[in-house]
């Protein structure tokens, strides 16, 4: 048992502890494949938004290698090029842990604001690599960002919801 806040809470149990996280990202990763009509799309990076959810509001729950598995998952599910969100999410996790360093307190703005700069770099350097340069899709992207700007704040909602369960289970 460990004490949190003055009162005798459960440790959460070690599969709890792992697949929680791992889950939920999976299930973000996994939006891109429901069949939503529109007539341009401006669906966000759900697996990404919920990855960097999780590391900066629970570092422990995300090893650094974490972003390989989960991005390949995310690179078969989505249609990118194999191998892209696997660098861009480990390389995005990296700059974030080194930030994170560097912080000596945070606070949610800040943790958005760092949120907020990785994706978007991810959705514009996934764009390079994804689309040659002449196909005029800069607009549709930047729709894409300011949606999973604004989106991010309710991802890290539901993984602090996840994260209370998880510690209840």
């Amino acid at each position: 048992m460990r004490q949190a806040g003055g009162a005798f809470a459960p440790e959460p149990s070690p599969i709890a502890a792992w697949a929680i996280p791992a889950a939920s990202i999976v299930a973000g990763s996994l939006i891109t494949i429901l069949p939503l009509i529109a007539t341009f799309p401006v669906l966000p990076p759900l697996g990404l938004m919920t990855l960097l959810a999780w590391r900066l509001l629970r570092p422990d729950t995300v090893r650094i290698w974490s972003p390989l598995p989960l991005g390949l998952f995310d690179d078969l599910v989505s249609g990118q090029p194999l191998g892209s969100a696997i660098l861009l999410w480990t390389v995005s996790l990296l700059v974030v842990d080194l930030l994170d360093q560097r912080l000596m307190s945070r606070d949610f703005w800040q943790d958005w604001v760092l949120a907020s700069g990785a994706i978007g770099a991810c959705l514009i350097i996934g764009r390079l690599i994804a689309t040659p340069l002449e196909a005029h899709v800069d607009t549709l992207l930047l729709f894409q960002v300011i949606a999973a700007v604004l989106l991010y704040p309710f991802v890290a909602r539901l993984v602090g919801w996840l994260d209370a369960k998880r510690g209840r289970a």
